[in-house]
């Protein structure tokens, strides 16, 4: 009676399961680190000093004048340095470098994090054989992140002082899916939850419109918009921004146009607080972990909003700005839980 069945695995509730959810959880803070780590490189512009791709000995630094001298050398070969940086000193160029080296360790140790653990649990019968090939998808996904990086990276390396604002929002479309998938699959090790379904449509369209917002706003990031019209709620007294559709095509504009990245990015703010109001509104009756998280939406998105205004400003000074980017993995992540919870709604765990 003790036993209890889970994707296919025998085990006791309430230990190895509870294990799989609180080391998929651990994972899935590690990948929010990455996105907040990430979005710190990009703002402090050290993106782009390593040149090179090395997955095994990248991870270790540099450990002589020599090799410091190398890696330098590299650097000063690409437009970044030429145009922006020239005169930069070694013991500058260290302060990027260092930047950038964390943020790559950081996605080779999640690696370590997930496969290992990973290994232990399917040896223990922790980790069902049902459960085994979307872990190893979201390993491999894990992996590819990595090239996606690189692709993201070597966009600025030959003419651009930058990377490109679309490999950017590639590379952080794909860590916010891991994210997702990631606190997702944990709920269901940790909660107990059947596979049995309820309606959730308006909390899955948020998650939806939440993730478009992030993309929106790492076009923003790639086209440093945040530095242009920093009034609000009008842009520099309109309402729409001068010259939005100047280029040809037209709709490239959406992609390309500084100022219509912002606009966009401003227009998706309202949308969301438009749905989590509704989305508050409509759950009045709810209960337990679902009207929780119906609170922590609303309050995230309001100081989300807040902060996106006194970035905008204050012409995104690097701490809101990471604050900021901070705040809108937390709220991708609480959408993501409270879908969750209102798919699960009022079903009951495991029975004996």
């Amino acid at each position: 009676m003790g036993q209890r069945y889970y994707h296919g695995c025998m085990t006791n509730p309430g230990t190895q399961h509870k294990a799989v959810g609180i080391w998929l959880l651990c994972v899935a803070l590690l990948i929010a680190l990455m996105v907040v780590v990430g979005g710190l490189t990009r703002l402090t512009g050290s993106g782009l000093s390593i040149t090179e791709w090395k997955p095994v000995t990248g991870v270790v630094p540099p450990l002589s004048h020599a090799a410091w001298e190398d890696e330098f050398a590299g650097y000063q070969r690409i437009p970044q340095y030429r145009l922006e940086n020239s005169g930069m000193t070694l013991p500058q160029f260290k302060a990027i470098y260092w930047w950038e080296w964390a943020h790559r360790f950081l996605g080779r140790f999640i690696g370590f994090a997930f496969l290992v653990p990973f290994l232990w649990f399917v040896w223990r019968g922790a980790i069902g054989r049902r459960d085994v090939p979307r872990m190893v998808l979201l390993f491999v996904l894990g992996g590819m992140q990595g090239a996606v990086g690189w692709w993201m990276v070597a966009s600025g390396l030959e003419t651009r002082v930058s990377v490109s604002q679309y490999r950017l929002a590639a590379h952080l479309g794909v860590a916010i899916i891991l994210l997702g998938a990631m606190i997702w699959i944990a709920l269901e090790y940790l909660r107990g939850m059947e596979r049995r379904r309820q309606s959730a449509g308006g909390a899955f369209v948020l998650v939806g419109l939440v993730y478009v917002q992030m993309l929106l706003g790492a076009l923003v990031a790639g086209l440093h918009a945040g530095l242009i019209y920093n009034t609000w709620p009008s842009m520099d007294g309109r309402f729409f921004p001068e010259g939005a559709f100047f280029s040809n095509p037209w709709w490239i504009n959406i992609f390309e146009n500084a100022g219509l990245a912002q606009f966009d990015h401003r227009i998706g703010a309202y949308v969301i607080a438009l749905a989590v109001a509704a989305i508050w509104i409509a759950g009045r009756r709810l209960s337990g972990w679902a009207r929780t998280t119906q609170h922590l939406l609303l309050a995230l998105t309001a100081f989300q909003i807040v902060l996106g205004i006194l970035t905008l400003l204050n012409q995104a000074p690097i701490t809101l700005s990471a604050l900021h980017q901070t705040t809108a993995a937390a709220l991708f992540c609480a959408a993501v839980w409270h879908a969750f919870e209102m798919r699960f709604r009022d079903q009951p765990a495991f029975s004996a």
